[in-house]
């Protein structure tokens, strides 16, 4: 039974720190967390376990820190030794993890780090952790449950479906070509140049896209959930308007970043089913945020097609895990063989 972290030193590290008031995860924290999540996990049978290699080298501090306290029981391997300091750290380090077939892939990082997941997950069943700013796909979730979850997924990776389900997702293509996705939210800017990416100048929006908003969340999302709440579960997504085009816009009050909360006009709110396609002709140069931070330059004249789609990463549901193993008597029956 293997399974594989991805733990990214750079989460909640973006300029957004200088404009908010976010909780700061650094990168000693981190490596508790993964070291909560090893310890667990082994109690219950994990053998191996996959570390991605990084600049903060949190993997190698991992293993020495428990193999000098005698605590490390299964092998631990660093995985991907050619560091480049990007995200493309994280989707190589993936791909790594989906050709070893792992049973589980635990994620420490944001919503930009997750996303960075999905663009090369197959169905590997994925457990985000956050550790970023203004996080909505990933939970908050202590480590060492998280490794208790990691390996009941391992255990019983055949009934996976009792307590994983596909993400939704926003497809984009440009131009009738796939260019990029988004986990929950792309926005639409009038900011010309990617620059230092976070995007936080509420006047260049014009146009939100979201595949899932609920009033209990930070960020762009939540101007959408402070409307109409929208579920993981929930088939469609909702396309907003902010250009103030319309008579009957609303004034809406949303939580935009940490301790930040803004007044929005919306103009129109749109549902979009899954698989529908919503064709936005650019009329003004821009640029497009994905999961809050901007990735694409569009220019006037480009065909952008918004799809949202249930080809995301599976998902573990934590609480679903934890119930279903309490309920087939999993952690009575592995007492007598736990590694503790």
């Amino acid at each position: 039974m293997e399974i594989g972290i991805i733990a990214n030193p750079a989460a909640g590290k973006d300029i957004r720190r200088l404009v908010a008031h976010a909780t700061v995860i650094d990168n000693n924290e981190k490596v508790d967390i993964v070291k909560r999540i090893i310890l667990a996990s082994q109690s219950f049978g994990i053998e191996r376990v996959y570390i991605m290699a990084d600049a903060f080298y949190i993997g190698y501090k991992v293993v020495e820190s428990l193999e000098t306290i005698k605590k490390l029981k299964c092998d631990v391997e660093i995985i991907n030794d050619h560091v480049t300091y990007s995200l493309e750290d994280t989707i190589k380090a993936t791909q790594l993890l989906e050709e070893k077939n792992v049973d589980c892939i635990l994620s420490l990082g944001g919503d930009g780090t997750n996303r960075a997941i999905a663009r090369v997950i197959g169905d590997t069943p994925l457990l985000p952790i956050s550790t970023g700013t203004n996080n909505v796909y990933p939970e908050m979730v202590e480590g060492t449950i998280a490794g208790i979850v990691a390996a009941i997924v391992s255990k019983n990776i055949i009934h996976k479906d009792e307590f994983c389900s596909k993400d939704k997702i926003i497809e984009i293509y440009k131009n009738n070509k796939l260019i990029d996705i988004a986990l929950i939210d792309v926005v639409i800017s009038k900011e010309q140049f990617i620059g230092a990416k976070a995007i936080w100048n509420l006047s260049s929006i014009s146009d939100i896209i979201v595949s899932r908003a609920n009033p209990w969340s930070i960020g762009f999302s939540s101007i959408a959930g402070y409307i109409k709440t929208v579920h993981r579960e929930d088939n469609f997504g909702l396309y907003l308007d902010l250009k103030e085009n319309n008579a009957k816009k609303k004034e809406v009050i949303a939580p935009v970043a940490p301790g930040i909360l803004e007044k929005i006009q919306v103009s129109e709110v749109k549902k979009l089913n899954i698989d529908e396609e919503f064709i936005y002709q650019v009329e003004v140069p821009g640029t497009l945020a994905l999961d809050g931070e901007r990735e694409i330059e569009i220019k006037k004249g480009d065909n952008i097609t918004f799809k949202i789609t249930r080809n995301g990463p599976c998902r573990v549901d934590v609480k679903k895990a934890l119930e279903w193993a309490q309920s087939r008597n999993f952690f009575t029956e592995e007492s007598a063989n736990a590694k503790i």
